[in-house]
């Protein structure tokens, strides 16, 4: 899906259109603005549909006018903003979407539209426009690429125009629905790799997939081999591709490569393309959720693409160890020991805590980028789902860090939550016959996740560790996330980098 997205000036009631789209914030009964203008040239249309309770303007209520001739536009979607004084750059996002998916739905390609909350919503010019574009292009995404019938799908809009009457605004509202469709057509990239089955999205294709965008956006990528990953001494990464399938793989893509006077940033994704759970084999029941066990990956190259099309000022590294873990007679098993980049020894003792093996060397090998600060993400523990569910990423390491990225998750509504590091968790790593077994057991399984993690951190660094298990994917549709993958972690990283503080 592809949209152009233009700002222009000009009044709303007067645009020549299939549809445009207008907000109402609940509990207003007289239209101001764009609103009132319109409800004036639909002889008060808008004011009778209030009037007679039938639209109250509560969030996302959605209501279809049709002029009848009174306007060039050839229909009008009114969207409810909700209580003015609970409004927030959310509500734009989830009000654009709700919009869209309408318009979709009754045929529209070409969408004309308010910037939801520059006005009364008391928004920036930019947060709006960067919020309405956001959400239409993320509430319009839909998996469809393996689908052969299509003569029930609607088609996609292909044209987004913002309609502005203040001309002094137009530069910010473009500068902000720049921004907003760099992040939603990244998060959408990420989107597809996780909702790609794996026996297609396996480490050569997402290798493949990142070599591609690296090349289109101006990223500098290397591809470390099976060869070389043994040749450094991943063992750690490498046991969790014994069981065979597609050969291990390490994507490294750079932006701003050799810049030396910038910060440099290390984001690690965990690239699981598919999770038998090896020898320690998990249910049958929802194993297909764990072609999903690569989100980390997906979000690390989504955010690097984004970050390289928005030209940030720093030095950012993405790494993405990818490889399937499958059973056979090669792979790991429980009770096996083996070595790391990091030097340490590591007793393995349920084959299905693979992601943070993976992890490990990667974290260790970050540190040849000198970086200023490291943060992993990855789909790593069911106990995260128990503890906090699909609604928060689990978090740990440097508080101030974790501060950036807790003002982030507030922005983009991926948000965070800080777990507790304290040393007595360490207590359950160890290991009587290695220096450290890799499972901490049951009791706060995505602390001690973190914790074993923390060991392969290079020494001094800033690192935060976010476990996104259950964001993924998910079951129930959202205004502006389908049933499927979600592409999280996305536009947290890139919020955090667009606002990073040494």
């Amino acid at each position: 899906m592809s949209i152009q997205v233009n700002v222009i000036v000009g009044e709303i009631q007067k645009q020549e259109a299939q549809a445009v789209v207008v907000n109402l914030f609940e509990g207003v009964e007289n239209p101001g603005g764009a609103t009132a203008a319109l409800d004036q040239a639909l002889s008060g249309q808008i004011t009778s549909l209030i009037k007679g309770g039938d639209f109250k303007g509560k969030s996302n209520e959605i209501a279809v006018l049709y002029p009848s001739g009174k306007l060039p536009a050839q229909r009008v979607i009114l969207v409810g903003l909700g209580k003015p004084e609970k409004f927030t750059v959310e509500a734009a996002r989830q009000a654009s979407a709700t919009a869209a998916k309408k318009a979709r739905d009754l045929g529209v390609t070409h969408l004309h539209s308010v910037v939801h909350g520059a006005g009364a919503g008391g928004l920036s010019p930019e947060s709006a426009a960067q919020a309405v574009v956001e959400g239409t292009i993320l509430g319009l995404y839909r998996f469809l690429e393996l689908k052969t019938k299509r003569e029930d799908i609607k088609p996609d809009l292909t044209s987004l125009t913002l309609v502005e009457f203040d001309a002094s605004r137009q530069a910010a509202l473009e500068s902000g629905a720049t921004v907003g469709q760099i992040m939603a057509e990244s998060t959408c990239l990420a989107r597809d790799l996780v909702n790609r089955p794996a026996n297609i999205a396996n480490p050569t294709h997402i290798a493949a997939v990142a070599s591609e965008m690296a090349e289109d956006v101006g990223l500098q990528c290397r591809i470390m081999e099976k060869p070389e990953l043994e040749e450094l001494g991943m063992e750690a990464f490498l046991s969790v591709n014994w069981g065979g399938g597609d050969p291990a793989r390490m994507v490294i893509l750079e932006h701003n490569a050799g810049v030396s006077d910038l910060p440099t940033v290390v984001l690690v994704g965990k690239g699981i393309t598919f999770d038998t759970g090896g020898i320690s084999i998990k249910p049958a029941k929802d194993m297909w959720l764990m072609k999903g066990d690569m989100a980390g990956a997906a979000a690390v190259i989504g955010a690097l693409r984004a970050a390289a099309l928005l030209e940030l000022p720093l030095h950012i590294v993405g790494l993405t160890p990818l490889t399937e873990n499958m059973p056979d007679a090669f792979a790991a098993k429980p009770g096996d020991v083996v070595g790391s980049l990091k030097g340490l020894t590591i007793e393995i003792t349920n084959t299905d805590a693979e992601g943070r093996m993976a992890l490990a060397d990667a974290l260790t090998y970050a540190g040849e980028f000198h970086p200023d600060a490291i943060i992993d993400i990855a789909t790593l523990t069911g106990s995260h789902v128990v503890a906090l569910g699909e609604h928060a990423a689990g978090a740990m390491g440097d508080e101030s860090l974790l501060e950036q990225l807790k003002v982030a998750g507030e922005e983009t509504r991926e948000r965070i939550w800080p777990m507790p590091m304290f040393e007595e968790y360490a207590e359950q790593l160890k290991s009587n016959v290695a220096d450290i077994v890799h499972l901490g057991g049951r009791p706060a399984g995505c602390v001690t996740a973190g914790i074993f993690l923390s060991k392969f951190v290079p020494n001094d660094v800033p690192w935060v560790h976010l476990d996104i298990a259950g964001m993924e994917i998910v079951a129930s549709p959202r205004p502006y996330i389908a049933k499927g993958a979600t592409g999280m972690g996305v536009r947290l990283f890139v919020e955090t980098l667009r606002n990073w503080k040494v």
